[in-house]
């Protein structure tokens, strides 16, 4: 691109990383995009500073607001997590909130079919099903892909409402539970199906430690293994990859496997923990796997950094709950991190190409 005669600005791609910089423009990015959401509060009559107080206040400021945000940063760091590892791989599994529910159903239906079982028998079992569960809801697509050359982003999307209307199906009809009193419940799981919780609290202790050594374990698998070395040179060229002898499919299938299987567990930890029971899925995930891709992004697909993204989303999904209580209209949050995205995926561009400017005469 040419500005007049004197000048050329071109975009050459970068060869190595950037290091501090990157940080720099991921920092940027959400600054960005909070001066943006500041904007918009103003132009809905409320005062960016009392809408930014309330959120800090209201999630990061007390006791209460952190127990919210630990148990609401569970989902969204396993989720993150898997989804980091797909979209490094260039696989856009936007299925991340139905691979959830998926994992929920399988959970619920072992915790009602063994409820005689010893916990040790019921949650291992309900884990073990409920990440297979979320792992098939993903490698449909993959699949699909792999062989059909069928849109990803389309086949996990329309996947959700499959699966979500699945669950309803079931808590409105077979699994209804007869002591909820006609309520789209099904009946609480017995003790030995529920994940005890941290005293005082209703933080699953089994899935807090659970979520950050996923993220170690899979940046380990990114940095110190082969299949993570094929995963990374997959999503960064697919050709050089295939020249090299990497099947395509067998780390499509991984990356599947990986993402939507810790998505099924978030499922499991949700419906066995926080819950205790199956219900309508908006009440199981409150657009948890959605909201991971904003996790995934804001750590730049670093496994590592998305424990400390999904503390952060979660903070602002727990400030939003505290500024609905000052009269802000409840979409004003999600509007929030919709600017946040939007910056970051925005900045992309500066991590991936380098901007030159130099001399030159007409074109």
């Amino acid at each position: 691109m040419r500005i007049g005669s004197l000048a050329e600005i071109r975009f050459e791609r970068r060869r190595k990383s950037l290091g501090r910089k990157g940080i720099l423009i991921t920092v940027s990015a959400v600054l960005i995009g909070i001066l943006l959401a500041g904007l918009f509060f103003s132009l809905i009559g409320v005062s960016p500073v009392f809408a930014y107080k309330r959120i800090l206040i209201g999630s990061f400021g007390s006791m209460s607001g952190w127990r919210e945000i630990l148990r609401k940063a569970i989902p969204l760091m396993m989720c993150g997590a898997g989804l980091a590892i797909a979209f490094r791989g260039l696989f856009w599994n936007i299925g991340a909130e139905g691979q959830i529910i998926a994992g929920a159903v399988a959970a619920t239906w072992v915790a009602l079919s063994l409820e005689q079982a010893p916990s040790w028998v019921l949650l291992p079992s309900m884990f073990g099903l409920g990440f297979l569960f979320g792992a098939a809801w993903c490698i449909i697509p993959a699949l699909l892909w792999a062989k059909l050359k069928v849109n990803e982003v389309i086949t996990t999307l329309m996947l959700n409402y499959v699966v979500i209307s699945l669950a309803t199906f079931l808590v409105d009809g077979p699994w209804k539970g007869s002591s909820q009193y006609g309520y789209p419940y099904t009946d609480t799981f017995v003790d030995s199906a529920r994940i005890p919780f941290i005293q005082g609290t209703r933080i699953p202790f089994l899935t807090l430690i659970l979520a950050p050594l996923f993220c170690v374990g899979l940046y380990l698998l990114l940095t110190r293994s082969r299949a993570g070395y094929e995963i990374k040179v997959t999503g960064y060229n697919p050709k050089a990859a295939r020249y090299a002898g990497m099947s395509f499919t067998k780390t499509l299938f991984l990356i599947a496997v990986i993402s939507g299987g810790l998505a099924g567990i978030a499922g499991v930890g949700e419906v066995a923990g926080v819950h205790g029971k199956l219900s309508y899925p908006e009440d199981i995930s409150s657009g948890y796997g959605f909201t991971a891709i904003i996790v995934a992004w804001l750590a730049r697909l670093n496994p590592l950094g998305v424990v400390v993204s999904s503390i952060f989303v979660s903070g602002l999904l727990v400030g939003g709950d505290a500024i609905r209580t000052g009269g802000v209209p409840a979409a004003s949050i999600d509007i929030f991190m919709g600017l946040i995205l939007l910056m970051l995926v925005s900045t992309e561009i500066f991590r991936s190409y380098e901007i030159k400017i130099g001399g030159g005469g007409a074109s």
